[in-house]
């Protein structure tokens, strides 16, 4: 297969599977957004006990703007799944953590989601889900990241004369 056909299958097959977890609605019961978020928070309280998350790192990890994970933040605070909460030293980064007496809340949908998962699972089979696991792995190691702008600024130049 020809590599510009196989990116043409890749993004295809990308675009594919994000309507598949959009339309399952993978996050049930809260916003993808806000499940995104929460998940990293639950994550960290399953390793300390506190799950407490400073924003910068949800940025990084979700590679969400910082605008909408504000906003988002905002909203887990609004349903009492979230709190703001002082930092070790430097002031200016802001931490969150769970309000672990409104974490079943979270569980519930979370619980919905793993089920959806297990689903998906089921139907490529465990060597292919741990095949994207790995490739998702892999990704991420790599640090990849791509440039926001890069398409864009390619664009324009061809646009001016």
């Amino acid at each position: 297969m020809a590599e510009t056909e196989q990116a043409e299958q890749l993004l295809r097959s990308w675009v594919k599977l994000s309507g598949i977890l959009k339309n399952n609605r993978i996050s049930k019961g809260l916003a993808y957004n806000e499940a995104a978020v929460m998940l990293l928070v639950y994550h960290r309280y399953l390793e300390d006990g506190v799950g407490r998350i400073s924003i910068k790192e949800i940025i990084r990890e979700t590679q969400m703007l910082k605008s909408l994970v504000n906003r988002t933040v905002n909203s887990l605070e609004q349903m009492g799944l979230l709190e703001r909460c002082p930092g070790d030293g430097d002031k200016r980064t802001v931490f969150v953590r769970c309000v672990s007496s409104n974490l079943p809340v979270f569980l519930q949908a979370h619980t919905v989601s793993l089920q959806v998962a297990q689903r998906i699972i089921e139907i490529i089979g465990q060597a292919d889900a741990e095949a994207f696991i790995r490739s998702v792995g892999k990704l991420e190691r790599a640090g990849y990241i791509p440039e926001r702008t890069a398409g864009t600024a390619q664009i324009n130049e061809e646009k001016e004369p």
